[in-house]
């Protein structure tokens, strides 16, 4: 990796850890708080594309099981990864991932309705399709119970994916991170 991929990796991980400052939103019915982190997730994976989203959050939660208390409420550490938030922190590195590979994917005609769908589907449905079993298996509850428990989520998630969108539209056009892709060369 060049020193620029580097740097994009550690600003997206350090912007997830901000995004913890901002205080969680207790969920009466689940053990699963409202953070506003999976905004990183999302714009990790749109503004840096794939491999460079994924080892973004990657980091990130290296940084969480070190001990840095950079998750919301201020927790880190490695009691972290096992409960019934667990499931969604794994799914970060993914999510981002997906996230990221669509918006390559899309890259030649990513507008905001393109980027929203790469949001959507990478940050909101591969976080629930993960974290969901998590909360299912530690909080002792069915799968369908804590599925629809996680209804609770998605107006907030589909804002965080809305403005991911828009801001990475924003930055594809005055600066973009990820570069176009190459056409295959002619071969003799």
């Amino acid at each position: 990796m060049k020193t620029r991929d580097l740097a994009y990796v550690a600003l997206f991980a350090a912007l997830t850890a901000a995004l913890g400052l901002l205080p969680a939103i207790p969920v009466a019915a689940l053990p699963v708080p409202i953070t506003a982190q999976t905004l990183g997730v999302m714009l990790a994976g749109a503004v840096l594309g794939a491999k460079r989203g994924f080892l973004a959050l990657l980091l990130f939660l290296v940084l969480v099981a070190v001990g840095l208390p950079v998750l919301s409420g201020g927790r880190g550490g490695l009691s972290v990864f096992v409960g019934p938030s667990a499931g969604f922190l794994y799914s970060w590195p993914v999510a981002a991932f997906v996230t990221g590979l669509l918006v390559e994917l899309l890259w030649r005609r990513l507008n905001v309705a393109t980027a929203l769908l790469a949001t959507v589907v990478g940050g909101i449905g591969v976080v629930y399709a993960i974290g969901i079993p998590f909360i299912s298996l530690y909080a002792d509850t069915s799968l369908a119970a804590a599925a629809t428990g996680s209804l609770v989520f998605v107006p907030g998630d589909l804002v965080k994916a809305v403005v991911a969108a828009v801001l990475a539209v924003a930055v594809r056009r005055a600066y973009p991170v990820i570069e176009r892709p190459r056409r295959a060369a002619a071969t003799p």
